[in-house]
């Protein structure tokens, strides 16, 4: 486990005042910080804990009762030595830190060794250039880094300045500054502020955005928690609503309501980096790491070439010891070889293919904090959906209210007509059932919310002298009847409390007055399936199931509503009355039928990603029938296609638990709405139609009960699931991470609210906000559909393709300059000019612009290859490898055999008499046998002038061969920049050879040669452009013949999901229909995610057994 350790064990000690009178205690304590977190050595338990928050083992009677009242000052000072500062403090790095870390990067290291080395051999002008190239990409990573550090760190900033008012136990209200707060202070929130804490909610109740957390400004309305005596753990006892009462840190208070006896009051829960804010700037700090493969064979190839240089340094030692020559100039020339292989190019070369990419989303509206990300996207093979607000359209439309009375529904009130909604109950529900507030005059809300209450016609205003008939505090909303709104015998409405909704619970409730009563009454609303649960039998129709499928089969969204009266006359009892009891035995009043277009993008995205063999998946808090009709009128399940109900059932007394399977039927629709029906149905799926022609549907309580008690079953389930419904944000997250076990790439595109958990999780969470950067996901949308994700894909798979070809092309790169420079170590060198022209005229030049080619415009059937060590990509540089090896060898041994050739190096003065015009970069040193030796600086010969020419062509045409274009990116030619460069090095390279100007041989230090020669050198180099150009393009790109090859020898993909498509394909009796299956062990134990955006789905029973446990509280230990 990698932890970032703050420093061995700390010990602090301190004075504390107890009892009024002092004492010398010295608290000593061993802590250990890890990733921010502190936590402190038990010496009972013998092991650390974790300190900065309230232990959950605390009840709701702990809480009101023991922290209700604040703490003493002697508790806040153990506290504040325990806990340390309620604080997230992120340090800005100081640029030199920021440049040792670069300049002390391996690469950069021995890249400052080979310029060192080139410059002491006099190669300047390139290392100038690697110089300035690298300063540069070193100041932009820092400036990148230092930017980042300084907005974080602005972030966090304003948190550790707040101004709070604590309540000291026997001392009264007390300010302070936010960095003091400890676990169990007790909070007064005055009015609009931001948190600079998690605190639990005890008396009053108010509003906030929790936009920085979720991405969504809708406001949220906290309730107290509740008095209870029992002792019960206060999560378990709210279950999984707890996060009802819970103000995050981070989040913004914008208006508070007291209950009447007293401020709105909070108990800290959690201070510093244990906050919700904390967790979120903690995972920027130290984000997930990139399990790519591509990273990890990036390494291991680097660490190969750099082998290859090993390989080369002892072979050049051989030959300049051969040679006899001074043991100083043996190690200089060897160690140069040692770095050829590596070409200092290569990580601005990589970057800039990134770089392309993150341009050219920009362009796009798509924005991007994960830069490494990009060459994820393109593996990508599943995405998942949110449905509302991403493949639907955000708004919803009224479209109708079916009220019920004496048992049966009634008919259908149209919005269509234009006439205001009826009174009668539903009206008064859909008028009073809501979270919205006023806020500076403006109604503000959900947006569900706020269409319902447009439809009534009702209009809301605070409570005022005009309403004190109703004898109760001024903090109350009150609805009344709108200028338009149908005739009403109710005045106004007041809404005293409220029980908010939350994703899990699928549910909302008030408790409301009507003017001139004196008792009260409870509207719920929520999920139909949900909330007939809570009505009396005999007021739900009998034909509600069929009601509800003939609304939600046509892609309808469906909202019940249910009431009942409360005996109960005073207003105090109304503020300690439990949500249980609220919301119990209830009268079903009607269903509020709401229309959820598919946005005009959804559907041929969805084909294009279907055509392009990427799996779509839809997970939604929406019903299930709804999201199957959505997926079909989608066309995320084509036509034609079977889909399953899996229906899962937790065990009961001696019924383990169970899972049906029921195959759901194609039905033609009414004449009103051209879209598909689905109907349950007793076929089964039909012999010839097995296969990946069908789709499992399954709802979030079926997924959670089949993770505990079916975990074998789930990844055949996973395979063919399409369809996610009414699932928890913490299951959404659960649900990616199952995914990705099974080796899937998975992408997220959600609208960053109840989807933050996910996007995270994912491979490539794209999140659909006008902000330009969510801290929720890697990327961002500004333009709300989901045409960004092939958009994303495309670019990934261009980025990934580039990276691909990059790194060929220096592997190759590197090889040719260490074959070349081989051969010729048995004379001398190329020329430093020689050198340069290859270095920055061609591959310099060239990296930088290779990745810039576009992505192509319509996505491929299948993704590029994901790792290095592939065999087309190993094979590749292999042949390419011993098509230079052969030419190179084949070049410098037969132009020895020309009638011309002089062994320039033995008989110099003689080639110096016939070639004076040439002789001045001789450099000769005589001696006492009057033979002469080249030193390191003379490289004029026959072999180096055959060589070159060859060398740089290949150099050349390896760029072009490895610059792939169809089917992941555009043609080369488009690429305008690339083309000029090569064409221009290729058009300069023939001219050099062809030209018979002294200057020009003078300065690349050539010696003139026969033109038939000449010929003869870009023949071959043409030659092997062809062999290598075929080759590379009609075998080792060659899908047909690689899949053939894995077919014929048997190889099959090692990925989790391959396999179990596999298998089933060939199990007869997959999938099932129409039966129930029961689990053989109901001791499977529980699945709990503790993560902030997971919560949720905590089990009962397990939350039970976790409240029995008898540990010792750590405060009283301590």
């Amino acid at each position: 486990m990698s932890c970032c350790w703050a420093g061995n064990y700390n010990s602090v000690s301190k004075q504390v005042r107890l009892l009024g009178w002092e004492l010398q205690q010295c608290i000593k304590l061993r802590y250990i910080q890890v990733r921010k977190i502190r936590y402190v050595w038990d010496y009972l338990e013998k092991r650390f804990q974790k300190v900065g928050l309230l232990e959950d083992s605390n009840s709701c009677y702990d809480i009101h009762h023991t922290f209700g009242l604040g703490l003493t000052s002697e508790e806040q000072e153990v506290r504040r030595l325990v806990c340390g500062p309620n604080a997230i403090e992120v340090e800005i790095q100081p640029i030199w830190k920021l440049l040792i870390k670069q300049v002390l990067n391996p690469f950069y290291v021995f890249q400052a060794f080979t310029l060192t080395l080139w410059l002491s051999q006099g190669y300047i002008e390139y290392s100038v250039a690697i110089i300035i190239l690298s300063i540069i990409s070193i100041v932009l990573s820092v400036y990148d880094l230092r930017q980042q550090s300084v907005k974080l760190h602005n972030l966090v900033e304003d948190h550790n300045k707040v101004q709070v008012t604590v309540m000291v136990k026997d001392k009264g209200l007390q300010k302070l500054e936010s960095h003091l707060l400890v676990p169990g202070d007790t909070l007064i929130l005055p009015g609009k502020t931001s948190l600079p804490c998690d605190a639990i909610l005890i008396d009053g109740s108010c509003v906030v955005t929790e936009g920085m957390l979720t991405g969504e400004s809708v406001p949220v309305t906290k309730t107290p928690l509740p008095h209870t005596e029992n002792t019960v753990a206060w999560k378990s006892h709210s279950l999984e609503d707890y996060r009802k009462h819970v103000l995050f840190c981070g989040t913004e208070v914008i208006q508070v309501k007291p209950s009447g006896q007293g401020p709105v009051r909070a108990v800290v829960l959690q201070t510093g980096y244990n906050t919700a804010k904390g967790d979120l700037v903690r995972s920027i700090l130290y984000p997930r790491p990139l399990n790519f493969k591509l990273y990890n064979d990036a390494f291991k190839f680097i660490v190969f070439l750099a082998f290859l240089g090993i390989v080369g340094f002892f072979y050049a030692l051989g030959v300049y010891m051969y040679h006899g020559v001074s043991p100083r100039d043996t190690a200089t020339m060897a160690l140069l070889l040692l770095t050829v292989t590596v070409p200092p190019v290569l990580p601005a070369a990589l970057t800039t293919g990134i770089v392309y990419a993150q341009k050219r989303l920009k362009k796009k509206k798509i924005f991007c904090i994960s830069p490494q990300r990009i060459n994820m996207c393109g593996q990508i093979n599943l995405v998942c959906f949110d449905k509302t607000g991403t493949l639907t359209e955000d708004g919803l439309d009224l479209w109708g209210t079916v009220p019920t009375a004496d048992n049966c529904f009634q008919e259908v009130n149209s919005f269509a007509s234009g006439k205001a909604l009826p009174w009668g109950p539903l009206c008064a529900a859909m008028a009073s059932c809501h979270s919205l507030i006023l806020l500076n005059g403006t109604i503000q809300g959900d947006p569900l919310d706020l269409k319902m209450f447009e439809g009534t016609a009702w209009i809301m205003e605070d409570c005022d002298a005009d309403y004190c008939t109703f004898g109760m505090p001024g903090s109350h909303i009150i609805i009344k009847p709108g200028p338009k709104a149908s005739w009403s015998p109710v005045e106004a409405i007041a809404i005293l409390r409220q029980f908010p909704f939350s994703s899990s619970l699928q549910r909302m409730s008030v408790v409301a007055q009507v003017a001139g009563e004196d008792h009260f009454h409870v509207y719920m609303k929520g999920a139909p399936e949900m909330l007939a649960k809570f009505c009396k039998s005999e007021t739900v129709p009998k034909n509600f199931p069929q009601e509800l499928r003939k609304y939600t089969i046509q892609g309808f969204r469906v909202i019940a509503f249910a009431h009942k009266g409360l005996k109960m006359k005073k207003l105090s009892e109304v503020e300690n009355l439990a949500r249980e009891k609220v919301e119990s035995d209830l009268t079903f009043l009607g269903l509020l039928i709401m229309e959820n277009r598919l946005k005009k993008e959804s559907k041929p995205v969805l084909k294009e990603l279907h055509e392009a063999c990427i799996r779509t998946v839809m997970i939604t808090g929406d019903n299930l029938q709804t999201a199957i009709t959505v997926a079909k009128n989608s066309e995320m399940i084509p036509g034609g296609s079977q889909v399953i109900l899996v229906e899962a059932n937790e065990p009961e007394d001696f019924v383990p638990a169970s899972v049906t399977w029921q195959l759901v039927e194609n039905q033609e629709n009414g004449p009103e709405k051209n879209e598909t029906c689905v109907n349950i149905g007793n076929s089964s799926v039909p012999d010839g139609a097995r296969g990946s022609c069908y789709h499992f549907a399954m709802s979030g309580k079926s997924y959670q009960v089949i993770f505990q008690h079916f975990n074998s079953l789930l990844p055949k389930i996973l395979v063919n699931g399409t369809i996610f419904a009414r699932m928890s944000p913490g299951q959404k997250s659960s649900l990616i991470e199952e995914f990705q076990k099974l080796n899937y790439y998975v992408g997220m595109c959600g609208d960053g609210a109840n989807d933050c958990g996910a996007l995270k999780m994912a491979h490539a969470g794209i999140s659909l906000s006008e902000q330009e950067a969510s801290v929720a996901s890697p990327f961002t949308s500004k333009i709300a559909n989901i045409a960004c994700v092939p958009h994303l894909i495309r670019e990934g798979r261009a980025a990934l393709v580039s990276s691909f070809g990059v790194f060929k092309y220096l592997t190759m790169y590197g090889i040719i300059q260490l074959i070349g420079t081989s051969l010729l170590y048995w004379l001398q060198l190329f020329g430093n000019y020689q050198y340069l022209m290859q270095d920055v005229a061609i591959t310099l030049m060239v990296c930088l612009t290779m990745s810039s080619t576009h992505a192509y415009p319509k996505l491929a059937p299948y993704r590029p290859a994901g790792q290095l060590l592939s065999p087309p990509l190993l094979l590749s540089v292999f042949l390419n490898t011993c098509f230079t090896c052969i030419v190179q060898i084949c070049a410098f041994l037969y132009v020895k055999k020309q009638p011309w050739y002089c062994e320039v190096y033995r008989y110099s003065e003689c080639f110096l008499d016939n070639q004076s015009n040439f002789s001045m970069n001789m450099s000769l040193e005589r001696n006492g046998t009057e033979n002469t030796t080249l030193i390191p600086g003379s490289v004029l010969s026959f072999e180096s002038t055959t060589l070159w020419p060859l060398t740089t062509i290949n150099c050349i045409t390896a760029a072009f061969i490895f610059s792939k274009g169809k089917p992941f990116r555009k043609p080369i030619y488009t690429n305008y920049i690339f083309s000029f460069l090569l064409i221009s090095a290729l058009g300069l390279t023939v001219f050099i050879l062809f030209s018979d100007f002294q200057d020009i041989y003078r300065g690349m230090e050539f010696i003139p040669t026969l033109t038939s020669w000449r010929v003869s050198i870009l023949v071959a180099a043409l030659t092997q452009f062809c062999v290598a150009f075929l080759i590379e393009d009609f075998i080792l790109q060659n899908r047909k013949l690689w899949l053939w090859i894995k077919k014929e020898f048997g190889f099959y993909s090692k990925s989790q999901y391959r396999h179990w498509q596999k298998t089933l394909a060939e199990d007869s009796t997959w999938p099932p229909t129409n039966r129930t299956d029961y689990s053989g062990d109901g001791e499977n134990g529980f699945y709990i995610n503790r993560g902030y955006e997971s919560p949720e789905q905590i089990p009962k029973a397990k939350l039970e057994l976790e409240g029995q446990t008898t540990e010792q509280h750590f405060w009283t230990r301590l």
